[in-house]
């Protein structure tokens, strides 16, 4: 099926059906790749510390799984560059394709995968690896999604286009933590053994839901007219290098509101409950889909008030809220009362919801076309690098001081960090003559 289309004549309503389009497929395809990224983490904090790393000390064991989950930020900056050079050369949608078969393919891997007593050290080396790719898949598919919505977006809508693919990321929150929870149900005491690996071979049916609603959307006008006006840049990364090193830097900061409460209030939040405070894994994974859920909504009215207001004011507005609950969070839910175990982590999520409601079009804003996927890609993404340490630097300090307190000054110090550098982001020249209208 072609989707080759002239942008020129296009008439208003073809043009919306064109951004719904657009829409669904950042929407559907995101999720399918969050869904596999977060499983990784959920299933890092559960169950491959003993499956992957056995030893004597849980500890040691924990701080490897979570090693293990943080070569897929890594690799995060990696797939940035290298898509982002195809995504500005090639495409949009062709390269959003490609990650997203990088991704299913690794996870069905993971799910293949015998555990350390059968196959020894290449066993952790494969997950290791298969963790790699998961990253560099990523790495290229939050920017392109970004780009392809926002670029898309009818005018005045680029937050809430932008947020479609932020929106994806709860969702996939809430179907991985569905489909955990549901597995572990099913399976009893058979889900550290091998049920833990039905979520992973579920992932390649998302799959190929998402490469069939991916192929049915075309690339973007902006992408569109500088092909034909052959204003491509031959070599975007570089360029973005060098013409905006302050915007990379600053997104990299602005990027940790968002990225650091999310995986300390949810990775982070799994591992401490089970392993410290002994909660029930199910009633944890079952409080994410609550959480989820939350942020779902958080996120969609957030980028609705950043189109109607102002994207800095609410992004200032989220990261706040996640300074006045840094603390709070942690007294809530040391009681290990479900109620204010739920409260704790839903009011918590808040903060990193409004934030990432109107991140993807104020990032997107700050970059030319012809270095846009490229840009938005790595400022994200090398900031996803720092985010990822999250999990395993808190296993570190609660090992290190047997306190939550320096978990919670790390989150204040991040979100502060966050917004000082979104105060001194500003809009790409002819950023919004250059958007589709």
């Amino acid at each position: 099926m072609s989707t080759e289309i002239n942008h020129e004549n296009l008439t208003e309503k073809q043009r919306n059906s064109q951004a719904k389009r657009a829409a669904l497929a950042s929407l559907v395809g995101t999720t399918i790749e969050w869904y596999d990224f977060f499983l990784f983490g959920t299933m890092a904090a559960l169950v491959f510390p003993k499956l992957f790393f056995p030893g004597n000390d849980p500890y040691v064991g924990l701080l490897q799984s979570f090693a293990a989950l943080f070569v897929g930020f890594a690799a995060r900056p990696l797939g940035a560059a290298f898509f982002g050079y195809f995504g500005d050369r090639i495409g949009r949608k062709a390269t959003l394709v490609t990650t997203l078969l990088l991704m299913g393919i690794a996870s069905m891997l993971i799910g293949l995968l015998p555990s350390y007593q059968t196959g020894g050290i290449i066993v952790t080396i494969l997950l290791v690896f298969f963790r790699f790719c998961q990253g560099f898949g990523a790495g290229g598919e939050w920017g392109g999604s970004v780009v392809l919505s926002v670029e898309w977006s009818p005018k005045g809508k680029r937050g809430l286009m932008g947020s479609m693919t932020q929106v994806a990321s709860p969702i996939a929150l809430l179907l991985s933590s569905g489909v955990v929870s549901l597995t572990i149900f099913l399976t009893g005491d058979s889900f550290h053994v091998w049920g833990w690996r039905i979520p992973f071979l579920v992932s390649i049916i998302l799959v190929i839901i998402g490469f069939i609603i991916r192929r049915g959307v075309a690339d973007s006008p902006q992408f569109t007219k500088m092909k034909k006006e052959n204003r491509l840049s031959k070599q975007p990364v570089r360029d973005v290098f060098k013409r905006y090193p302050k915007t990379i830097l600053l997104v990299i900061l602005a990027s940790l509101a968002q990225g650091v409460p999310f995986y300390v209030f949810t990775t982070f939040a799994i591992s401490y409950g089970s392993e410290q405070l002994q909660i029930e894994e199910q009633f944890l994974t079952n409080t994410l889909m609550v959480v989820s859920v939350v942020e779902i909504l958080v996120i969609l009215y957030a980028a609705h008030l950043s189109d109607k207001f102002n994207r800095k004011s609410i992004f200032y507005a989220g990261a706040i809220v996640t300074v006045l609950m840094a603390f709070p969070f942690f007294w809530l839910f040391d009681t290990k009362v479900a109620f204010l175990v739920v409260l704790a982590m839903s009011l918590a999520i808040i903060g990193a919801g409004t934030v990432y409601g109107p991140l993807a079009a104020l990032i997107a804003e700050c970059f030319p076309a012809e270095l846009r996927y490229s840009g938005t890609s790595l400022g994200y993404q090398l900031s996803a690098a720092v985010q990822g340490i999250s999990p395993m630097l808190c296993v570190y300090l609660l090992n290190t001081f047997n306190s939550t307190a320096p978990i919670s000054i790390y989150l204040i110090v991040a979100s502060l960090l966050a917004i000082v550098a979104v105060a001194n982001l500003k809009k790409a020249k002819y950023m919004d003559a250059d958007m589709a209208s």
